[in-house]
């Protein structure tokens, strides 16, 4: 069975509890020893005294720290089971249906504004084809700690499925938004795949909906997803974004009125 091993962090937690909880064990012996020699009429003696002091310490403290070990223990290993449960295995970006919860949530908090950002790797069955899907999978990290590296503090990035991720830029409008998004697309097309001498560059399409609170994931979704369509039809490597309300919906909606 595989040894839980404590970050020095718990380890800190463990002996301040355990000291402490001795400490409180050890003054109440020596009260309560104390109470019973003094209703004897007999005091405190020395020989009371250190057995009072002493033996709560040696007796309690190894079960306090072998329960505190444990409980530290468990701790770690819950962490551990969210991250597992939050995260996809692969890049440690959240998975898509965490990603889609954040993403709702923050939306149903009344963000005054927020942009999705669909990134699709562009000729990723190329990559699999000529380098393996072991390097394909390589690339996908690198995409994935490249968005990282580009995006702020508290904006949200998930692996929706395959090689496609999904941003949520927190309070960022259409200009913000063009700016980080251009930003990742530049740092991934700044990276390269090799092996035995074959080199191919990176590079995503991206497509991004802007909200302004009038939208709902799924609505933000399929407009950033139809820009991203939008920019691979224009040539992959490129920055497509959009309004929450999507051209092609208020063209079907003047269509329909008409």
């Amino acid at each position: 069975m595989e040894k839980s091993v404590l970050p020095p962090s718990e380890w800190s937690v463990v002996w301040r509890r355990t000291i402490l909880i001795a400490a409180a064990s050890t003054v109440a012996s020596w009260l309560v020893s104390n109470l019973v020699m003094m209703s004897l009429q007999q005091g405190m003696n020395d020989v009371g005294t250190i057995l009072a002091l002493t033996l709560p310490a040696a007796l309690g403290g190894p079960v306090l720290l072998f329960l505190q070990v444990r409980s530290a223990q468990l701790r770690v290993a819950n962490r551990r089971l969210e991250t597992l449960a939050s995260t996809d295995w692969l890049t440690d970006c959240l998975n898509r249906r965490v990603f889609t919860a954040s993403v709702s949530s923050a939306l149903d908090s009344g963000e005054p504004t927020g942009t999705l950002l669909v990134i699709d790797a562009d000729h990723f069955k190329t990559i699999n084809d000529r380098f393996g899907h072991e390097r394909g999978d390589e690339v996908l990290q690198m995409i994935a700690a490249a968005i990282r590296d580009s995006i702020r503090d508290g904006d949200l990035v998930g692996r929706l499925g395959g090689e496609e991720f999904g941003v949520f830029l927190k309070g960022a409008g259409f200009e913000a938004a063009g700016r980080i998004a251009e930003r990742i697309r530049a740092a991934i097309n700044g990276l390269f795949v090799t092996s035995e001498g074959v080199v191919q560059r990176l590079s995503v399409s991206i497509g991004g909906a802007v909200c302004a609170g009038d939208g709902g994931f799924a609505q933000l979704f399929r407009v950033a997803d139809r820009r991203l369509y939008a920019a691979k039809h224009a040539g992959r490597n490129r920055v497509e974004l959009g309004g929450s309300i999507d051209d092609s919906d208020v063209a079907a909606l003047v269509a329909a009125i008409g």
